[in-house]
């Protein structure tokens, strides 16, 4: 996504400001069409240096993926009243602090649920599939010469444990079910109206799962949520998928039980140091990695922007807004 150096027409000066907020690495393509509609505020583009005394009277925060929120950046910005958030997850807001200041808080929502689903049980099928490493072995010119590649696994039939059974989860459920495995799940609380068994905790899960896929948010709770217990409770032939975020697993401790041979495999779209993957898991033909991209296609980013730009219409018209994040 490209950024954009335009200054911004005296015509907009008598528009609604909006501050976007983001990582420098993270493009801005959305600029030239909020420029049409708002005065926009990005703190880093340097091209408009008069909006800068205007920071202190910003109402309302575009915030651009996982770019942290934390007190030192409300500290910048006194009047803010709501943030737009536009990542599916909210771990990078500081949300008691958010609460305390009164400031409103929106994400993702459905927008990316979809996709993420569609990515979980892709990975799922590539590990027990075996289809990357299978890849690699026609590329490598084996297959004349080592002849038959390994077995993989059949996915229908297979228990699965979905950690997280929220938009994500739930879509992740009826796919899969749709293959003939067995659901079960552990979430914050028993959802109603959900026939799928609800266990307690992630250790019940674990024991009664061939499969553990991890779609929930990351939280103070659910940090390493998956650890050596956990995984010791899958046992040697469970997978685990994880599409949620990387600090939901002990990176270390997973690392270990697969180069020990001591679970079955994993399929990860995320990491604990993005964009820094561990490099002892390169070289394992039971282990698929992504570039946290479950959500990266145009028909989500269009979903996103469509919830949005909504938002924000909705926060200066005194509109409820979409996708409220609780400030717990």
């Amino acid at each position: 996504m490209a950024s954009s150096d335009q200054h911004q027409s005296p015509e907009t000066t008598n528009l609604q400001l909006v501050l976007v907020h983001r990582y420098p690495r993270f493009g801005n393509s959305f600029l030239s069409k909020l420029q049409t509609r708002y005065r926009v505020f990005d703190p880093v583009d340097e091209s408009d240096p008069s909006l800068l005394p205007l920071s202190g009277s910003v109402r309302v925060m575009l915030c651009l993926g996982p770019t942290p929120v934390t007190s030192e950046t409300l500290d910048k910005y006194p009047n803010l009243e709501c943030i737009v958030g536009t990542s599916a997850g909210y771990d990078h807001f500081d949300l008691a602090e958010c609460r305390r200041r009164g400031i409103r808080i929106t994400g993702a929502g459905d927008s990316f649920s979809e996709d993420a689903a569609d990515l979980a049980v892709g990975l799922l099928i590539d590990v027990l599939r075996r289809v990357s490493a299978a890849d690699r072995f026609v590329r490598a010119g084996s297959w004349p010469v080592k002849g038959i590649f390994p077995l993989g696994s059949k996915v229908g039939g297979k228990r699965v444990g979905i950690v997280g059974l929220g938009s994500i989860g739930s879509r992740i459920g009826k796919r899969l079910e749709a293959f003939g495995c067995s659901i079960a799940y552990t979430s914050k609380r028993m959802k109603p109206n959900v026939s799928f068994p609800f266990h307690s905790n992630i250790h019940d899960l674990a024991i009664n799962s061939d499969v553990l896929i991890l779609c929930c948010a990351l939280t103070k709770e659910t940090h390493h949520i998956v650890g050596k217990e956990v995984l010791t409770a899958l046992g040697k032939e469970g997978i685990v998928i994880n599409v949620g975020r990387g600090a939901l697993i002990d990176e270390e401790e997973l690392v270990q039980f697969l180069k020990r041979g001591e679970i079955g495999g994993a399929g990860l779209d995320v990491y604990e140091n993005e964009p820094h993957v561990p490099k002892e898991l390169f070289g394992l033909d039971n282990v698929v990695l992504s570039p946290h991209a479950a959500v990266v296609t145009p028909e989500s980013f269009n979903a996103l922007e469509e919830l949005f730009t909504y938002n924000l219409e909705a926060f200066f018209s005194n509109k409820p807004l979409r996708a409220q994040i609780e400030c717990e």
